[in-house]
């Protein structure tokens, strides 16, 4: 071949661009910011959820029982915001008593932390009120829609007339529970007995009514369409938990070791036929995803969703019992049991926060206890810092409030301490209603000569005087004024 030949010879070229495979819109992973799909809790049975249940209960029956007890013909709990006290049973509060709400929250703090620190988020899967409301129209659902799969079907149904009756009737329950709750809740705070006549028959005031159908919105959409949304974003307790958690904290656990590989297996082949295949004990059923209220996979590890309710474990449970396995492939164990290891119950940071939950309620106690029912306050005339009454004597104008902590009706008198020879103007006696702020304007004036030109100061002395065995005293520092002629 001759050169020019070659040179007229074209070289083949070839594309080697790579191509770029499209990933249908579908198929892509959604940003966590995304609409949320919505989770069908399928229902389990077993033992913790027979705890959950029954802790439920109780929790809801004291919450709706308490309002309507009474204590002296008044309702024995009460928190009355327009007139600023709590009354509990024999006892009312009032804002001079914020050292026992702070001590009361301080308790149920490390409360939390203790038993965060020793069995996980225990409080949120069996006593926290969003789960059990969530648990409560799961139920509603069940009963009126149907077990999970029909409730699937259901909504994937166009309407018609049997899902229209299906669903009205489901809201209209949801509507009836979240208004009890929001009519029991606002009982706290208003006369209960009143509230359900005047709600009724539409005779309640504006605000008491707001209040109603506010949190009776709150609880339907919370409990109803929020969820689990409450559980993972809006609950701060789940964003700050893992502080609280230790490698011998108990939380609900799979064990990878044991369940792993898994794999479908036919119900007949033994233990050593599925460990022949390198199959593990979970047989991917998939269950302990579908009964979970937040729709987490227990088998991905620990996950700040997880609310340690033990459905989970009741789930599978049932299946390893069915399939003859031996049960807690999925339990409430610690990092160290997993691995093999013990857990140590004693250890610093357990104790710690037992010490000082021990210490707070100490202090707590001793405040109920050492709690004086009657506060005396005293409000010196500013009109004036003194006067010459007729008699020739020196006067100084006060003001006592007399707050009567307790819910029975008491005796005071009245002493001043401090002068010589002081002469009283005013009621040495009053009679003071329970629960009452009682305002008794008096004076005191003594003879000048019986004075040191300055500021003297003085106490006023305040008794009971209707029950010699049950004397309540308590004495506040005032002064006297006298700058001379």
């Amino acid at each position: 071949m001759s050169k020019g030949q070659n040179m007229n010879q074209k070289i083949p070229v070839k594309d080697v661009t790579p191509v770029q495979k499209v990933t249908p819109q579908d198929k892509l992973t959604k940003p966590d910011y995304s609409a949320r799909n919505r989770i069908y809790v399928r229902a389990v049975q077993g033992t913790f959820e027979n705890i959950r249940r029954f802790g439920g209960l109780i929790f809801l029956s004291v919450f709706a029982i308490i309002p309507w007890l009474q204590y002296q013909g008044q309702q024995a709990v009460l928190i009355n915001l327009a007139e600023q006290r709590f009354n509990i049973f024999m006892v009312t509060l009032w804002p001079q008593d914020l050292t026992i709400l702070a001590y009361s929250l301080i308790v149920a703090a490390f409360g939390l932390f203790f038993v965060t620190t020793f069995a996980g988020r225990v409080w949120c899967g069996f006593m926290c009120p969003q789960t059990t409301w969530t648990f409560i129209y799961i139920w509603f659902e069940e009963k009126i829609e149907g077990a999970r799969n029909k409730r699937m079907k259901l909504d994937q149904r166009k309407m018609d007339a049997d899902k229209f009756i299906r669903k009205s009737l489901k809201h209209f329950a949801w509507v009836a529970v979240a208004l009890l709750t929001s009519l029991t809740f606002v009982g706290y705070f208003t006369p209960i007995n009143e509230l359900f006549i005047n709600f009724f028959t539409l005779d309640t005031g504006f605000w008491v009514a707001f209040w109603v159908l506010f949190f009776t919105f709150c609880t339907y959409a919370n409990a109803g369409y929020m969820r689990e949304v409450m559980c993972t974003h809006m609950c701060p307790y789940a964003r700050f938990q893992s502080a609280m958690f230790d490698k011998d904290t108990y939380t609900v656990a799979y064990d990878a070791q044991r369940g792993e590989q898994r794999g479908p297996r036919a119900r007949k082949l033994t233990q050593e036929d599925v460990k022949a295949k390198g199959l593990g004990d979970c047989i991917d059923c998939n269950l302990c995803v579908q009964v979970c209220p937040t729709g987490i996979d227990i088998r991905n590890g620990l996950q700040y969703e997880c609310i340690n309710c033990g459905a989970c474990v009741d789930a599978c449970n049932g299946v390893m019992e069915k399939m003859g396995y031996e049960k807690n492939l999925i339990s409430f164990t610690s990092e160290h049991e997993l691995k093999g290891g013990t857990t140590k119950i004693f250890r610093a940071k357990l104790l710690g926060y037992a010490a000082v939950l021990l210490v707070m309620t100490s202090l707590l106690i001793f405040d109920i206890v050492s709690r004086v029912p009657l506060e005396v306050d005293i409000i010196r005339d500013r009109n004036s810092l003194f006067r010459e009454t007729n008699q020739g004597l020196i006067e100084n104008v006060y003001t006592l409030k007399i707050l009567n902590k307790s819910q029975q009706d008491r005796s005071y008198i009245i002493n001043v301490k401090g002068l010589v020879d002081p002469s009283y103007i005013g009621d040495s006696e009053v009679m003071v209603q329970g629960g009452e702020v009682f305002t008794l304007p008096i004076s005191v004036a003594v003879d000048p000569n019986n004075l040191e030109i300055g500021t003297q100061k003085i106490f006023f002395n305040v008794r009971t005087n209707d029950d010699p065995d049950n004397v309540v005293e308590t004495e506040e520092p005032s002064t006297f004024i006298f700058t001379g002629f």
